[in-house]
């Protein structure tokens, strides 16, 4: 029993049941038990539901089995970031501020020399500052709705140690800060077309 007094029953089941499935604890394709679910976090079966049904939301969780993505459904998902964080590289280009180019730097850095967990942090932090700096509210709950499911394909890219992957971040910090739109849109296209055909890849194996 994992209960925790202090935190809320529905808060409860959607971490465990997250954590489980991002720490692959919970295989892809797993059929989840809202009995058994609620059993093991000590809480009624009504929050466990509601904590499914926004894992449903996220894309972690589809007809109440972990996620087991097709081919098709992970060119989707990347579909969207190449829209969108394509533009937000174009944007930054003209309008990210010195405090943010500072944090983009650092991450940059982080990915070159720090260990897998701060890779994964850097990486992560990396394409929120750069969509986070259009001040677009919907374009960030778009991507704040995906990273659940991103993170699965983040730690594929980073674990598995995908060639050139903080090369090219630096190549997109290097055209955000020359203030080269074109090139920051190209650049982030190819980078996460790149992390595409490495997922699909893995997935093949």
């Amino acid at each position: 029993m994992v209960k925790k007094e202090t935190i809320p029953a529905y808060t409860q089941a959607y971490e465990y049941i997250r954590d489980q499935i991002l720490n692959g604890e919970l295989e892809r394709g797993t059929k989840l038990t809202e009995e058994r679910l609620a059993e093991e976090i000590g809480i009624s079966r009504t929050p466990v539901r509601e904590a499914i049904r926004k894992l449903e939301q996220e894309g972690l969780i589809q007809n109440k089995r972990v996620v087991n993505p097709s081919d098709m459904d992970l060119r989707h998902i990347f579909q969207v970031r190449i829209l969108l964080e394509g533009f937000a590289a174009r944007y930054c280009a003209s309008y990210m501020t010195e405090e943010a180019l500072e944090k983009l730097k650092s991450c940059v850095e982080i990915g070159r020399t720090g260990t897998t967990e701060e890779v994964m942090t850097a990486n992560y932090e990396f394409h929120q500052i750069i969509v986070g700096a259009t001040n677009n509210p919907m374009m960030i709950d778009i991507i704040d709705r995906m990273q659940s499911i991103i993170y699965l394909f983040r730690k594929t890219v980073v674990y598995h140690k995908r060639p050139l992957l903080i090369e090219e971040h630096n190549d997109i910090y290097l055209a955000i800060l020359q203030h080269n739109g074109d090139e920051a849109e190209r650049l982030m296209i190819d980078h996460i077309q790149k992390d595409l055909e490495f997922c699909l890849n893995r997935m093949r194996m």
